[in-house]
């Protein structure tokens, strides 16, 4: 990776207000929703989850699991207990929210059973769901409530503000704006938050973001680089992009390529899922 290129962090104010707030409602939950981005199933967990809700149970939900690279995600995924795991792809996964439910009751039924023990009724289980931004976490929540309830967009930022929403009989959700840390030491860490618009898009050097996924796909899918832009060495960035923006029309007078747009087409290529079965991590 170039090791010129800017540092990336972005913290604004709400994700520190949401970290607050989160601690100070934990005892309130009863287990924790984690929404991963499969195409980066090590950079998109939170690093300092563990501090922020101790010891309850979890759940780790790998959302976008149809774009990544499932030789090389299954291999993190395989360090935990499958239990604790579901893969899906949000938009067609038809069993996701049955699995889910089966898995919370699994891992909550004793709370009805000590409440029904003594006499009490049962009560709904409450669970936080949480993740770094633009992984799919109100897009999990309108699949599991079965209608939209939350607004979603392709787009780092959408959620602002923790809401609970109450979804059946059984379950209530602490729906969560995404977080990130304060500050993100790890480069390659930071890129790959970049390059999968978990960082808003506004504060980036979309140049550096560019030159990064073309690095990328050229160090782990050079097959995707060729196929997608025709491109079978990376020696000349700047003849790389020259001819993107011929192959996919970014011409302004005199013939001349639009660098710019060039830049938001490979980094919306990879957005929108139009660069599948990658996986950035390793």
């Amino acid at each position: 990776m170039n090791e010129n290129k800017t540092n990336i962090n972005w913290y604004p104010g709400h994700m520190a207000k949401t970290r607050r707030e989160i601690k100070e409602k934990i005892d309130l939950i009863d287990i924790v929703y984690e929404i991963i981005d499969s195409r980066m199933p090590k950079s998109s967990r939170i690093s300092d989850l563990d501090e922020i809700i101790g010891n309850k149970p979890r759940i780790m939900i790998y959302t976008k699991y149809d774009l990544c690279d499932k030789d090389v995600t299954d291999k993190f995924i395989s360090e935990y207990n499958s239990d604790l795991v579901i893969k899906t792809n949000l938009k067609e996964s038809s069993n996701f929210t049955k699995e889910l439910l089966n898995k919370t009751e699994k891992l909550l039924s004793d709370i009805n059973t000590k409440r029904l023990a003594k006499g009490l009724k049962r009560r709904n289980y409450r669970a936080l769901v949480v993740g770094v931004p633009n992984v799919g976490k109100s897009t999990l929540i309108n699949r599991l409530a079965g209608r939209n309830i939350q607004n979603t967009g392709n787009k780092a930022g959408v959620t602002k503000s923790i809401s609970w929403i109450k979804l059946n009989k059984d379950i209530e959700l602490m729906d969560t704006p995404g977080i990130l840390w304060p500050k993100i030491d790890d480069k390659v860490v930071a890129y790959n938050l970049a390059s999968l618009t978990s960082i808003k898009e506004e504060i980036l050097n979309k140049d550096a973001i560019a030159i990064y996924i073309i690095e990328m796909l050229y160090k782990y899918y050079p097959s995707i680089l060729k196929e997608k832009y025709g491109i079978i060495n990376i020696n000349d960035m700047n003849a790389v992009f020259d001819n993107i923006g011929k192959k996919r029309g970014c011409i302004i007078k005199g013939g001349i390529v639009d660098l710019e747009k060039v830049y938001l087409v490979i980094i919306n290529d990879l957005k929108e899922g139009k660069i599948g079965q990658i996986t950035f991590d390793r």
